[in-house]
């Protein structure tokens, strides 16, 4: 069994003399939601195939990694901070036998950035040993912890994925299976999870019932059929198993021996997948009702050349995420589209800060302008979404400093007004540009010749699919689960201010 130890000094953060404030130094975007990724596969390298498909999932995650095996009681684990290359290596895969994986790669929303808050979170009951890997955020976590507390749990982390572990072992130890253990947990959580479960007895996917964070079901190999489950189908690819389904809202798949078997927990079920996976979080090669999301973010471009056609030279997008909608508003205007920027692919997330002289330089880092494509040119720049504003700004003097002569904006999303509570890590509300600004004084900030974003009606149309089935509450502050006034008030400050 894996023993529960204390926080040491070596979990703590490290220190540094940065004068950067943790405004300056975070990206001007959403940041992603965790990966998961867990596999059932008797006699293959299990370890191995979770590492790739962790690998393939790394974009939702890069401030830690964890892998957990079973080799029948026998729980093996491996975690730490980085990136999944980073941790892993030929050797310590090869100390991770088992028939069953379970892998995590971390990006902290509930819980700091440490090594002790790094998954997969593992917890003995008396049937055995669970690892347990969380995507999404809870809203009840006050309350779950509270109750936890009370009953004698050694919370070891500041996660609510650990929360999630020791209510299952709670009911584990109170006489229940693992099945009926797991649904009884499951109904005292609150909010959005997306769960990859490892046991002794078997692999278990559940989502929430509202399904917020994705979760998909693939086969790898005909005789016998082996499961795999994983955040988006890209880490399905990479292994070479292929898409079954998703996981349903409100729904526990329960892989053993014996094949697949569902169990539907939640009676409550409601539809409301996270818009921003479509838009940004996920994969644009991973699919979504049968299509890429590099097509839908596509059509997401040309719905917005539809609402807001501007007289220019060329298109370009923000690599990387802003430029399938580059391509479809390209297609949509008759206007070409070009590469106007460069990516550095090799930046990654570093934590050696970069001079005064190299801040003030703009973010030349990591996007590096193509002055002989843009010198001239009246710019059409197209990207996901606007947060903060801070980098977008920073875009705009790097393009006028190339030589364009007009800068348009335009965003294949609504403006952000609200943060999420469901495991995205938005800002406060009044470091939501949109929030504070209209889209005319945004425009004068960012200092370009004109800004429009897509409507909401737009972005959801380009889905094809039902409107009320979508979570988009961070363009419209209508959350789908509802959130305790105690947690609200640490980010809905705007609000705060007005009822005060």
């Amino acid at each position: 069994m894996i023993p529960t130890h204390p926080i040491t000094a070596d979990d703590q953060p490290l220190p540094t003399n940065n004068p950067m404030t943790h405004q300056d130094t975070r990206p001007d975007k959403p940041e992603e939601a965790c990966g998961v990724f867990g596999i059932y596969a008797p006699e293959e390298d299990v370890a191995k195939l979770t590492y790739f498909g962790l690998y393939a999932l790394q974009h939702r995650g890069q401030e830690s990694a964890g892998i957990a095996t079973f080799e029948g009681e026998q729980v093996h684990l491996h975690k730490d901070m980085g990136l999944v290359s980073q941790v892993f290596n030929e050797g310590i895969l090869s100390n991770l036998p088992g028939q069953l994986a379970v892998g995590h790669t971390r990006y902290s929303t509930t819980g700091s950035s440490r090594k002790v808050n790094a998954q997969p979170a593992v917890v003995d009951t008396h049937l055995g040993t669970l690892a347990l890997a969380h995507n999404g955020n809870l809203v009840n976590t006050i309350q779950l912890r509270q109750e936890l507390l009370e009953n004698n749990c050694n919370l070891v982390t500041t996660t609510d994925s650990e929360m999630i572990a020791f209510a299952i072992a709670q009911e584990i130890d109170a006489g229940q299976n693992w099945l009926e253990g797991c649904i009884k947990a499951f109904s005292r959580l609150s909010g959005a999870f997306s769960l990859v479960i490892g046991t002794p007895a078997g692999l278990m996917g559940v989502r929430d019932p509202n399904g917020i964070r994705p979760l998909v079901i693939g086969t790898l190999g005909s005789d016998p059929v082996r499961y795999v489950l994983a955040s988006e189908t890209c880490g399905l690819d990479i292994i070479g198993a292929e898409y079954l389904r998703d996981v349903e809202p409100g729904e526990l798949v329960w892989i053993t021996q014996e094949g697949l078997a569902s169990y539907h927990w939640s009676q409550q079920q409601q539809r409301k997948l996270c818009i921003f996976e479509m838009i940004y979080f996920a994969r644009p090669d991973s699919v979504m009702h049968n299509e890429s999301l590099y097509t839908y973010r596509m059509r997401l471009g040309r719905q917005l050349a539809t609402e807001s056609i501007v007289d220019a030279d060329i298109v370009i997008g923000v690599p990387d995420s802003g430029i399938p909608a580059a391509i479809g508003f390209s297609q949509a205007s008759g206007i070409s589209y070009a590469e106007g920027l460069i990516k550095n692919r090799y930046v990654g997330r570093t934590f050696i800060q970069p001079t005064q002289t190299m801040r003030e330089s703009g973010i030349r880092m990591k996007l590096n302008p193509l002055k002989d494509v843009l010198n001239g040119k009246r710019v059409i720049i197209v990207d996901d979404s606007i947060v903060r504003g801070t980098t977008s700004r920073k875009l705009v003097k790097t393009l006028r400093e190339a030589g364009a002569t007009e800068v348009h904006m335009r965003i294949s999303s609504p403006p952000v007004t609200h943060p999420c509570f469901y495991g995205i890590d938005t800002d406060s509300q009044d470091q939501l540009i949109a929030a504070t600004k209209s889209v005319a004084e945004i425009t004068k900030q960012l200092e370009v010749d004109s800004l429009a974003y897509l409507s909401w009606e737009g972005m959801l149309l380009a889905t094809g699919e039902d409107p009320q089935s979508f979570c988009s509450a961070c363009f419209t502050g209508d959350y789908p689960v509802t959130v305790p006034e105690q947690v609200k008030a640490s980010k809905l400050i705007l609000e705060k201010a007005v009822m005060s």
